[in-house]
């Protein structure tokens, strides 16, 4: 029971640590795709956590059964013809993307807070991902074992110095009280937010499942990674939610939410998320590099170099339009292979148990 238990937690942490990367951590990804719409934002929240349950459980149990080992194979399994191959490149784009959104929020992190350049953060992240990805990815779910309870420790204690400190702006009626910056879209923006998340965490979840080879366990460590990611969103939204329209300014928005705490709490903050970015980072190049090599026979740990290569200069975009213009786009391509992977399933009436 205790060796179920911890592989359950491990399977949520690697989960949670793979899709908290720059966006959310940051509170950028929450501000745009949810708080933005007001107090009913909270609702797009929850429907998102309830999509990842059912969206991810699919995946596992497809990649179970087939005995998949990448996200390529996975697309091929579910559409083997034309579509399997634009929705693979689409996934791999995306996942450069996203890798390059990370080393953008780790300069943005770190100009913000310490004033560096914010080539100098990214550097700083792209050698040490890449030192640890050429080691070998064994120690990732033991990073996440580490990282992500810290994270939501960290988040929950400054949501609850914060509700002691301004209680009164986090009541229901405060929050209701304050106008969206969008009255409308929200149904969209939060599937659009699963989409590409799915495409994302797709790239861990497939070989994870395979490995684990126990599908009771992954579904239940998805569903305890994702009500762990939920409650993370709902603490921050609430935050974000009481400091508008002052967090639209800024490109990590907690750090001037926790900037009235002092300077120890904003440090505290900021190790955080770095360390969800270098997490998240380091599933992105690794998802990417293992389809390279499957796919195109390019050796692994040149396909890492390969990645980061690129991922460096279109980082250097500017952390806030590349995830206002690449997360949407790209977020709604998803939707194909979220689709295709549903319509498999249900056709598949034996992949269900």
């Amino acid at each position: 029971m205790e060796k179920k238990l911890g592989q359950i937690f491990q399977i949520a942490a690697v989960f949670i640590g793979t899709i908290v990367g720059a966006g959310l951590a940051s509170g950028k990804e929450t501000t745009q795709f949810f708080t933005s719409y007001g107090y009913k934002s909270f609702v797009g929240i929850l429907f998102c956590g309830i999509f990842y349950i059912a969206l991810c459980s699919i995946v596992t149990k497809i990649s179970s059964a087939h005995n998949l080992k990448s996200y390529s194979e996975l697309m091929y399994t579910v559409s083997p013809n034309f579509f399997s191959k634009v929705t693979g490149t689409i996934t791999t784009l995306y996942l450069i993307s996203s890798a390059s959104i990370i080393l953008a929020g780790s300069g943005a992190l770190l100009h913000q807070f310490f004033g560096l350049p914010k080539i100098v953060g990214t550097i700083i992240m792209a050698t040490i991902a890449l030192a640890t990805l050429l080691r070998g990815t064994s120690g990732l779910i033991e990073i996440n074992s580490l990282i992500v309870p810290s994270l939501l420790i960290v988040i929950f204690s400054l949501f609850m110095l914060y509700a002691l400190l301004e209680g009164n702006t986090i009541s229901f009626e405060y929050l209701k009280s304050i106008p969206p910056k969008k009255p409308s879209g929200l149904a969209f923006s939060t599937i659009i937010y699963v989409g590409f998340n799915l495409t994302c965490c797709s790239g861990v979840l497939v070989p994870l499942s395979t490995e684990i080879k126990n599908s009771k366990n992954m579904i239940l460590g998805i569903i305890l990674g994702s009500i762990g990611l939920t409650f993370l969103c709902l603490m921050i939204n609430t935050m974000l939610m009481t400091n508008q329209p002052y967090i639209f300014k800024y490109e990590i928005p907690l750090l001037y939410v926790a900037d009235r705490f002092g300077k120890l709490i904003q440090g505290i903050l900021l190790i955080i998320i770095w360390c969800e970015m270098f997490s998240t980072e380091v599933s992105d190049v690794y998802s990417i590099s293992k389809t390279l090599d499957s796919a195109f026979h390019i050796d692994y740990k040149k396909a890492i170099f390969l990645v980061i290569l690129i991922a460096i200069p279109v980082s250097q975009i500017g952390f806030s339009n590349l995830i206002s213009t690449l997360y949407p786009v790209f977020g709604t391509l998803s939707l194909i292979f979220v689709s295709q992977c549903v319509y498999f399933y249900f056709k598949h009436p034996s992949q269900k148990k």
